[in-house]
């Protein structure tokens, strides 16, 4: 991939990287957005609650499952067009879901757009690495990532006030206007992208190797860590902290806002060195829970306390696809499509694990649970630190390994 640098002027590359955050932020909001208009989707299809709430889970499977595949079936198409078709296919299935009232068909649809957007993902990074030079690559994944981070704090607050406005046929529409001119920027600032490395077949063979399934039980396991405690954080914060109303906005905001400055720091970490910014950032995460814990009362320490666990959390998100991508050398282009997939699963485990723990105890059980599943993490980074990208034949497989940016020092 180092030979297939696509040589840009600063401005156009800013411009290039600027068009794959809104994507990522756009995409990001649609597929959280369900979230917050789930009681008007049930009571429009006339399904139950929980019902509704399977569109949730069929998403992440589409894009946990669906994702990967469409990558591996279109690796070797050149990017630029992948990344069009991607959102073109998102803009088309929301569409559809907007003008249906069959529930059936929504949940195919929703299958559908999270493929499109795990396909999006994995053509994001992969056009971030080649139009910044090597030594910011990590930075340029770090603002891809940040898109996500922003659609959590402010596309599905935004998206849910729509909805409660105008429908959730109304925030689907905004979401697809917001999609077109993602499509938009994409046709005409993203430069073309040529695939790099061979097929799928040859690529799997590097993108699963023990070293690189490593990092992603790390990944899937510091997803765990987070979400066994954030998905309970609402109910935390009001019978411990002891907040509601508009409060709670402002508590979730500020985490919100310390995940994306933690995604932006967080690519310049990784390209420092990112196993080590994964150590640091997984004691970080630990050390925040563990504040939480113990000061869950005292609202205004409550805060400082989200703000750094959102700042390490996503602080590490850059590295963990930094390392995935490394460590899998000729695999890369296949395996950056992973560690969303691992991520996927860590967030379905982590909100049952937390579910659990409050169900059986009490509101602080969650975080007690985030911080079994951090003492693991920590032992994972630390051990996956070790590891070593693959020494290949660079004749032998052209323009597949990874950039050697992205090797870590020694």
């Amino acid at each position: 991939m180092s030979t297939q640098q696509t040589a840009l002027s600063p401005g156009r590359a800013n411009l290039a990287l600027a068009t794959l955050f809104l994507g990522m932020f756009v995409l990001g909001s649609g597929e959280l957005l369900v979230v917050g208009v789930l009681d008007r989707i049930a009571a429009d299809l006339h399904v139950t609650i929980p019902e509704a709430g399977t569109l949730v889970t069929v998403y992440a499977l589409g894009l946990a499952i669906g994702g990967p595949i469409l990558t591996a079936l279109t690796i070797k198409l050149e990017k630029k067009s992948v990344l069009i078709g991607s959102v073109a296919l998102f803009i088309a299935c929301n569409l559809v879901a907007v003008l249906t009232s069959n529930y059936g068909l929504f949940l195919v649809l929703r299958f559908l757009i999270g493929a499109s957007q795990g396909l999006f993902i994995a053509g994001a990074f992969m056009a971030a690495m080649v139009v910044v030079p090597p030594e910011r690559i990590g930075q340029a994944i770090g603002i891809v990532i940040s898109g996500v981070a922003m659609s959590g704090a402010l596309g599905v607050p935004l998206g849910t006030l729509v909805g409660q406005t105008l429908g959730w046929r109304g925030s689907f529409t905004a979401i697809v206007v917001g999609a077109v001119i993602t499509l938009i920027g994409t046709a005409t600032l993203i430069p073309t992208v040529p695939p790099a490395g061979a097929g799928a077949a040859h690529q799997a063979k590097y993108a699963f190797a023990p070293r690189v399934l490593a990092v992603l039980f790390l990944n899937f396991i510091v997803f765990s860590t987070v979400f066994a405690t954030l998905t309970y954080l609402v109910p935390f914060l009001q019978r411990v902290t002891g907040i509601s109303g508009g409060l709670l906005s402002v508590f979730l905001l500020a985490y919100g806002a310390a995940t994306a400055i933690g995604s932006f720091g967080g690519g310049k970490f990784a390209d420092r060195n990112a196993s080590l910014t994964l150590i640091i950032g997984s004691v970080g995460i630990a050390v925040s829970l563990l504040v939480l814990y113990f000061v869950g009362s005292i609202a205004w320490l409550v805060v400082l306390a989200l703000l750094a666990w959102g700042l390490s959390f996503y602080s590490i998100v850059p590295s963990l696809q930094v390392r995935v991508i490394s460590l899998a050398g000729p695999g890369g282009q296949l395996a950056q499509s992973l560690p969303v997939s691992a991520a996927n699963i860590g967030i379905a485990l982590g909100a049952f694990a937390g579910g659990v723990a409050i169900d059986n105890y009490s509101a602080s059980a969650p975080v007690i649970m985030g911080l079994i599943f951090s003492v693991v993490t920590i032992a994972v980074a630390w051990g996956s630190s070790y590891l070593k990208p693959p020494v290949v034949d660079e004749e032998s497989s052209p323009a597949a390994a990874a950039p050697a940016a992205l090797a870590e020092p020694a």
